[in-house]
């Protein structure tokens, strides 16, 4: 488990970006698997999802969502009584642990410590090209949250070394405006884009300063991420998730 230095700080709030390691699932989902949407044992991934709660010290639940690469977003007041469909969530409600999975995409957590709010946001390039972190932030600024207080955390991700896209994917950016296109580089005639710097550059543009980033590839297996690139890349047809979870104590 990775913790963020500026979240490390606050002592009402708990919080963690978990790889594959330390779970108790087997085969390519080894072993901290927590995706209900994995082909893997749904009773393994269920024990794992209780070994991460009991990490972060969650008393009431774990709130997850359905996630589809959208810029839905959920205000929290109490316990949904069915899973949502989303790729966001915000709460100040005490022992309620909300999380993210990713394989890739960027997990983003975010802090306001002086109206106690948290928020959690999964950002592949189609929800950070759908503005879903400036809609969070919008969020808490309707929240009564001041921009300067505002902490956000860009967790493990691809690389840009390692995230190859199509010409089409650049242009669809660079039509969205020319400044994009600080997020590509060319090497041998190959396209890479830089995921993190374009969420980073929004949060920026957004108004907020205090932004945190935990430079870890999840596509190199070194760092024991889960992710689907390299599951692609070695054609293997399934992969575990990571989970970043954050909760006000």
């Amino acid at each position: 488990m990775i913790k963020s230095k500026k979240l490390q700080k606050f002592k009402n709030i708990n919080h963690g970006f978990f790889n594959s390691t330390g779970g108790i699932s087997s085969g390519i989902y080894k072993s901290l698997n927590c995706g209900m949407g994995s082909n893997d044992k749904k009773k393994n991934v269920i024990g794992n999802l209780k070994i991460v709660s009991k990490k972060i010290g969650i008393k009431k639940k774990l709130i997850l969502l359905n996630q589809q690469h959208s810029n839905k977003i959920y205000l929290i007041k109490k316990t949904p009584k069915k899973k949502l469909s989303g790729d966001g969530l915000i709460t100040n409600e005490k022992h309620v642990g909300i999380g993210i999975l990713t394989a890739d995409c960027a997990p983003i957590l975010f802090f306001e410590p002086k109206k106690n709010i948290i928020g959690v946001v999964h950002a592949g390039w189609k929800g950070a090209y759908k503005k879903i972190v400036k809609k969070m932030i919008n969020y808490f600024k309707k929240e009564g949250s001041k921009l300067n207080n505002i902490i956000a955390v860009i967790g493990p991700c691809i690389s840009q070394n390692n995230y190859e896209i199509k010409n089409d994917f650049k242009i669809r950016f660079l039509n969205e405006s020319h400044k994009n296109r600080k997020h590509f580089k060319t090497i041998r005639s190959k396209i890479y884009f830089d995921l993190r710097g374009y969420i980073f550059r929004q949060l920026k543009n957004a108004g907020v300063n205090n932004i945190e980033i935990i430079k870890k590839d999840t596509f190199n297996p070194k760092n024991n991420f889960f992710s689907a690139r390299r599951s692609l890349k070695k054609k293997i047809n399934d992969y575990g998730r990571n989970i970043s979870i954050i909760m006000i104590k």
